[in-house]
């Protein structure tokens, strides 16, 4: 009995301290998001830390912390430099390197497939992302794509194909060079307006028309007031997903490379979902009486050739002629 006491004992302590060591080593990492706590976003950021959890035995936690609650998007990358926060879904803070803004340019994708190519992690945008990141200690892994962005108008568009016509429109735009000229540059008037004053704009006729929202976003903020909806896809809703170098460097290669594959399919994931929900509020914009012009990528093709004429004098405003040779060496044709 005594013998039996004791090696139950050494195998108490035996446990307790395996399970001291699995604890000591565990990775517990924060992970900051923008979009609210229900939205489709917050709810893929979820399933990304499942999938780290389950594929690395426990090895690394991640704790989702949606809806800004550490911070504004310019506050959280600056975290993220730190190395204060572990990783996020947020905008890019342009203010640190006005490159990358290079995300927003108009005329990059005109369809979904086209979306898949591009914004697979190793392609040039995603590999161009990295490398602008990696000066800041920002390790970017993977994109979330919300949906394509169109033109919501209370006003019939005069050949919304053509960007030599005027499109009969004063249009809002965001204070943004990349959407300003890219609405310049496919026929569009254009004036700047505060986000929170665009439905009081259209309703009262400050403007007809607004640039730079995603379909889902036009229906949910703009359906009792526009008329048409133009999905043109010459831009589209994202964000990117950063992981900061000091918490990358504490995970071993093997997790690391657990890492890269759950951003590929939480990049994937998010284009093919994306394209669900453009299809669904599309529906539900015919369902309240508005007007949808939906057109095939090649029929897109004078709006996307416009929108890359525009791109070298991005490059002379701050997107530096160098990266804007690249784009337009692989993106703009």
């Amino acid at each position: 009995m005594k013998k039996f006491a004791v090696l139950m004992t050494a195998l108490l302590v035996s446990a307790i301290m395996a399970t001291s060591a699995m604890a000591a080593e565990q990775i517990v990492l924060r992970f900051a998001g923008q979009q609210p706590t229900e939205h489709l976003c917050t709810k893929m950021m979820h399933d990304f830390a499942k999938e780290i959890e389950q594929k690395t035995n426990g090895r690394v936690k991640i704790n989702v912390f949606p809806a800004y609650q550490l911070g504004s998007y310019e506050l959280v990358m600056e975290e993220l430099i730190r190395g204060t926060v572990d990783m996020s879904v947020t905008s890019f803070a342009s203010g640190f390197d006005p490159r990358f803004d290079v995300i927003y340019t108009n005329g990059i994708v005109s369809s979904y497939a086209e979306a898949k190519k591009v914004f697979t992690p190793g392609a040039w945008l995603p590999n161009k992302l990295v490398e602008l990141g990696k000066p800041l200690g920002v390790n970017v892994l993977g994109s979330y794509v919300e949906g394509m962005i169109g033109i919501a108008s209370t006003k019939p568009l005069r050949e919304p194909l053509n960007p030599k016509v005027d499109k009969g429109v004063l249009v809002r735009v965001a204070n943004m060079d990349v959407y300003n000229l890219g609405a310049k540059a496919m026929g569009f008037r254009t004036i700047t307006i505060p986000w929170a004053d665009i439905y009081q704009s259209l309703q009262t006729g400050v403007c007809d028309a607004v640039d730079g929202m995603s379909t889902a976003a036009a229906y949910t903020t703009l359906g009792d007031v526009m008329k048409y909806w133009y999905a043109t896809n010459y831009s589209f809703e994202y964000l990117p997903l950063m992981v900061s170098e000091k918490a990358w460097k504490k995970l071993s290669p093997a997790d690391q490379k657990i890492f890269r594959e759950a951003a590929k399919n939480f990049t994937l994931k998010s284009i093919s979902t994306a394209e669900s929900e453009d299809m669904k509020y599309m529906k539900l914009m015919e369902k309240k009486g508005i007007k949808v012009h939906k057109y095939t990528a090649q029929e897109l093709k004078p709006i996307k050739d416009a929108c890359v004429g525009i791109w070298d004098e991005l490059g002379k405003r701050g997107l530096t002629p160098e990266l804007m040779k690249g784009l337009r060496e692989n993106l703009g044709k």
